[in-house]
C-alpha cells in the first residue's frame, strides 16, 4: 500500500508598509538588509524556488522548486511586495503552482490565504467576508485559477467563517489537532470525544454546517509540526523523510495522509538550509519509494471523505488559550520578557473596534449617494488595490457608483475605501501576538488606524484621534519610558502622518542633495516641476520652487510652492504651502533671492518663518530612506577626513607597529581602533568596486592576521557574496569564454578564505549548475578537445565548482 506525504508551509510577513508611502522603508533591525522582507526572501523565499539537492555537501543531484512539490499559502500583502521588489522569486512562486498542477493530477499546491492575517472569529461579519473576498480575488489574479483552499491566519476558526468559505466554493482549510472537538463515521450517530488533539490526522475530515453547507477540514500532525518547527529535525533532510513516512503505521497505509504544517520561513530563515532538508526529504521519500508526495486537492479526489468533524470553535494553532492572545493577556507571549505583560492587548483591541465602528458610520453616511451598495464596493476594491491604472479605476467608479460622479466625488470614493482598507489592516494578527505595545509590529497596526482616521477627517471633518489616543492611556507599556499606547503612538506614529504639503517639502530638500528636480515620482505620489531655481553660496544653499502632486491612490492633487535652505552640515530648515498665485510666488521668490545674494541669511530664515510659518519643515521630515541618504551624504565628508587621517598615521607608523608585532608586544587600542578602520575602509572598498582586486585583499588579510584586527563581519559578508553572485552572472550571461573573469573570480574567491567568511553564493552556485550541466549534456569530449585543446576552460570551471563548493553529480 502506497503510503501519502503532503508538506504544507505557510508563508507570511506581516504588511509593514508605510500607510502613507505604500512602501517599506529602511529597517535597521534587517541589517545588512534593507528591511526584513529583503532579509527574509533572501533566506528563505529566494531558496525555495532553486533548492539544491546534495549528496555529500558538495555534490548537487538536483536543484528543485520546492514550492511545486509542497502545499503552500503566501500572504496576499507579501506577494504583492515580492511582486514589486523581487520579481524572479514571485514569477517562480507562480509557475511553481503551473508544475504542481502537472504532478498532482491537475491539482496546485498553492492555497489562497484571508486577505491581511487578520483574526477570523474576533472579526465582525462584513470583515470577515471582505477578507474571504479579497483573499480569493488577489489569488485569481495572480495564480489565474480558483484556489481550492484557503489558509486561516493563526488557524483561528468559527463557524461563521467556515460558512464563508463554502459559501465562496472553498474545499476545504487546514487545522491544528487540538481544534477537532469530535467525530464520527459519515451518516452514523454516535460522536467520539477526540479532544484534546487526539484526533486521527491523517485523514480528510467533513465539516457540516448549520446551513447546510459543508466543508473539508485537515488536522495536520501536531507532534512533527512542532519537531520540524522547533526542534532539529531540519538538520538532516533524510531524518525528517523518515520521520514522516513511519508516521504512518503499515498496516493502515492506504489512503492515509502524513502531513505537517508549519510557517513557511521554518525552510531557510528560523532553520539555516532549512530549503535544503525540505527538498531532499522529498527527494529521498520518492527516489526510495517510501510514500507517494501529494496535496491535499489531489488526495480529496482519490479519496472520498468518510469522516464528519465538530470543531472547537474559537480556537487557534498558537494560542492554547483559544483566540486570546489576540484581545487579552492570557499568558502567550514570545517567552524571551520574564516578568513582563500583556495587559495591553485589551485595550488595544477595545480601541481599534471604537475605530472600526466610528469609521462605519462615515463610511455608510458619505458614501450615500455615491456608490449603489457601499460594502459590495469594499468587497470588490481588491480589484482596484491590484491594478490602479486610470482605466481599472475609472470601470470600478461606472460598476458601483450610482450616478456620474465628478472628479471630486471620484476622490471622495477612493478616499472613503482606502479607509476601509486600513480598517481591516489595524487588525493584522502580529499586532497582538507579541510582548510589548510599543514593538515593531503594534506601531505598524497604530501606524494604518492612524491612516483611516487621516482620510476620515477628510472626508468628514470629524476628528477621531483625540477619542483613540484617550483609550490607548489604558494600555500599559512594559517599559517605563513609553508610558502606554497613547505615548507610542504619539512618539512613532503622529511624526510619519503626512500630507501632499509633506510630499512636497521632501522633494524640496531633497532637491538640495540630488537632481531631485527631474523627479517624476516619489513613491505613490507624481511630481511635476513647475519652477525651481537653486541658489548656493560657500557651504549654503537654497532652492526655491513649486511643485504639482498627485497621489496615485485617492487622486488627490495639489500644487506646492516651497523655499528651503541649507546652511550647511545638518542644518536644513524650509516650508511648503498650497501655491497661491503667481504674483504671490513671484514676490517670495524675489524677496528670498535678494536676501540670499546678499548674504542675509537672517533675513532668509526670517522670509521663510513669515511665509510658511505653520508649515515649517527641516531635514528631520525626510522619509526614512531618503533622510538617511542625506545624512550619509552629509557625513561622508568627515568620514574621509577622519580616514585620510588615519591613512597618515598608518602610512607613519606602520615601522613603528610591525616592531610591536615583532616583539610580541599588544598593540595600543588606539593604534588597533586606526588599523581596523583602515582595514574595514579597504575591504569595503574593494567590495564595491568592478574589478577583483585580490592582489590587494591578500595583503588586508595579511595585516589582519599580523594585527589581530576584526573585520565588520556582517557587512564583509553581504558585499563579498554581492560581488560573487554578481560576477557569476555575469560570467555565463553571454556564450563567450570571458577567462579573465573567470580566473578573476576564482583568485577573489581564494584570497576571501583566510577571512573564514559565511558567504551566501545560493545565487552563484544555481547558476553554475545549470550551465553545467548543460556543458556536460550537450558536449562530447571531441568537441570539449577541439574548442579547448589545452584543457584551460574546462580546469578552471571545475576549479570555480570547487571555490563555489558546488559540483555536478
Amino acid at each position: 500500500m502506497t503510503k501519502l506525504v503532503c508538506i504544507h508551509g505557510h508563508f507570511y510577513q506581516p504588511p509593514r508598509e508605510n500607510p502613507w508611502l505604500e512602501e517599506v522603508e529602511l529597517q535597521d533591525s534587517a541589517y545588512p538588509y534593507h528591511d526584513w522582507n529583503s532579509r527574509v526572501t533572501a533566506e528563505c523565499y529566494g531558496p525555495n524556488t532553486a533548492s539544491r539537492i546534495m549528496t555529500d555537501g558538495m555534490s548537487i543531484i538536483d536543484i528543485v522548486n520546492n514550492y511545486s512539490r509542497i502545499s503552500f499559502n503566501f500572504g496576499p500583502t507579501l506577494l504583492a511586495w515580492l511582486q514589486r521588489h523581487e520579481l524572479h522569486v514571485y514569477e517562480a512562486i507562480l509557475d511553481a503552482d503551473k508544475l504542481s498542477r502537472e504532478r498532482f493530477s491537475g491539482h496546485g499546491s498553492a492555497l489562497a490565504q484571508v486577505y491581511n492575517h487578520l483574526i477570523m472569529p474576533l472579526a465582525n461579519s462584513r470583515d470577515k467576508r471582505t477578507q474571504v473576498a479579497w483573499g480569493i480575488e488577489d489569488f485569481r489574479s495572480r495564480f489565474k485559477r480558483e484556489p481550492e483552499g484557503m489558509w486561516l491566519a493563526e488557524t483561528a476558526v468559527d463557524i461563521e467563517t467556515l460558512e464563508l468559505l463554502s459559501e465562496y466554493n472553498i474545499k476545504f482549510t487546514i487545522l491544528a489537532p487540538h481544534q477537532a472537538k469530535r467525530i464520527r463515521k459519515t451518516g452514523g450517530e454516535d460522536w467520539l470525544d477526540v479532544s484534546p488533539a487526539k484526533i486521527n490526522s491523517r485523514l480528510a475530515y467533513l465539516c457540516r454546517l448549520p446551513s447546510g453547507r459543508s466543508i473539508n477540514l485537515f488536522f495536520y500532525d501536531g507532534p512533527i509540526s512542532q519537531e520540524v518547527a522547533f526542534s532539529k529535525l531540519l538538520n538532516q533532510g533524510e531524518n525528517f523523510a523518515h520521520r514522516l513516512f513511519s508516521s504512518i503505521p503499515s498496516d493502515k497505509a492506504e489512503g492515509e495522509l502524513a502531513h505537517i504544517a508549519t510557517d513557511g520561513e521554518t525552510y531557510g530563515h528560523h532553520h539555516r538550509f532549512g530549503d535544503m532538508a525540505l527538498s531532499y526529504c522529498l527527494y529521498y521519500l520518492e527516489a526510495n519509494k517510501l510514500a507517494k508526495v501529494t496535496v491535499y486537492g489531489e488526495y480529496l479526489e482519490q479519496y472520498p471523505v468518510v469522516w464528519e468533524v465538530e470543531i472547537h470553535e474559537n480556537s487557534s494553532w498558537s494560542c492554547s488559550h483559544g483566540v486570546e492572545r489576540w484581545r487579552k493577556d492570557c499568558g502567550c507571549n514570545s517567552g524571551t520578557h520574564g516578568g513582563w505583560n500583556q495587559l495591553w492587548r485589551a485595550p488595544l483591541r477595545g480601541a481599534m473596534d471604537w475605530l472600526r465602528d466610528n469609521l462605519v458610520h462615515i463610511f455608510e453616511e458619505h458614501s450615500h449617494g455615491l456608490l449603489k451598495d457601499p460594502w459590495a464596493a469594499r468587497d470588490t476594491y481588491i480589484k482596484v488595490i491590484f491594478d490602479r491604472s486610470k482605466e481599472n479605476v475609472d470601470g470600478f467608479m461606472q460598476a458601483h457608483s450610482s450616478k456620474e460622479l465628478s472628479p471630486d466625488e471620484k476622490i471622495k470614493v477612493l478616499k472613503l475605501l482606502e479607509m476601509q482598507r486600513y480598517s481591516l489592516l489595524m487588525y493584522t494578527s502580529c499586532g497582538w501576538f507579541f510582548d510589548e505595545i510599543s514593538g515593531l509590529e503594534t506601531v505598524q497596526v497604530m501606524a494604518y488606524a492612524a491612516r483611516a482616521m487621516q482620510l476620515a477627517k477628510e472626508i468628514s471633518s470629524v476628528s477621531l484621534e483625540d477619542a483613540y489616543k484617550g483609550l490607548l492611556e489604558r494600555a500599559p507599556s512594559n517599559i517605563p519610558e513609553f508610558k502606554n499606547g497613547s505615548f507610542s503612538y504619539e512618539r512613532f506614529i503622529q511624526p510619519q502622518v503626512l500630507g501632499l504639503l509633506r510630499v512636497g517639502v521632501h522633494y524640496a530638500v531633497s532637491s538640495l542633495f540630488s537632481e531631485q528636480p527631474q523627479l517624476t515620482k516619489l513613491y505613490v505620489y507624481k511630481v511635476t516641476p513647475l519652477a525651481y531655481a537653486l541658489s548656493e553660496s560657500g557651504k549654503q544653499r537654497m532652492a526655491v520652487g513649486r511643485v504639482r502632486l498627485c497621489s496615485e491612490i485617492t487622486w488627490e492633487e495639489d500644487e506646492v510652492s516651497f523655499a528651503v535652505l541649507h546652511l550647511g552640515d545638518h542644518n536644513v530648515v524650509g516650508g511648503a504651502r498650497s501655491f497661491r498665485g503667481d504674483d504671490a510666488f513671484e514676490q517670495l521668490r524675489q524677496g528670498l533671492n535678494e536676501a540670499f545674494s546678499k548674504g542675509e541669511t537672517p533675513e532668509v530664515l526670517r522670509l521663510i518663518d513669515s511665509n510658511f510659518s505653520s508649515h515649517s519643515y527641516s531635514l528631520w521630515h525626510l522619509f526614512k530612506d531618503e533622510q538617511r541618504r542625506v545624512l550619509s551624504q552629509i557625513l561622508e565628508s568627515n568620514r574621509k577626513e577622519a580616514e585620510n587621517s588615519f591613512r597618515q598615521i598608518y602610512a607613519h607608523q606602520y615601522p613603528f607597529l610591525q616592531a610591536f608585532e615583532n616583539m610580541g608586544i599588544p598593540l595600543p587600542e588606539h593604534l588597533r581602533a586606526v588599523l581596523t578602520f583602515i582595514l574595514n575602509s579597504d575591504l569595503r572598498a574593494i567590495m564595491e568596486k568592478s574589478d577583483f582586486d585580490a592582489v590587494r585583499l591578500e595583503k588586508l588579510s595579511l595585516d589582519a592576521k599580523k594585527f589581530s584586527l576584526k573585520i565588520e563581519k556582517e557587512e564583509i559578508e553581504f558585499l563579498a557574496s554581492l560581488k560573487i553572485n554578481r560576477a557569476v552572472e555575469e560570467l555565463f550571461r553571454s556564450e563567450a569564454r570571458d577567462f579573465v573573469l573567470l580566473e578573476s573570480i576564482i583568485s577573489f574567491i581564494k584570497a576571501l578564505e583566510v577571512f573564514s567568511l559565511d558567504l551566501n553564493l545560493w545565487g552563484a552556485q544555481n547558476i553554475y549548475f545549470s550551465f553545467m550541466k548543460k556543458y556536460l549534456a550537450e558536449a562530447d569530449k571531441k568537441n570539449l578537445s577541439d574548442q579547448d585543446p589545452e584543457g584551460k576552460w574546462h580546469d578552471n570551471f571545475v576549479q570555480l565548482g570547487d571555490c563555489l563548493k558546488t559540483r555536478v553529480n
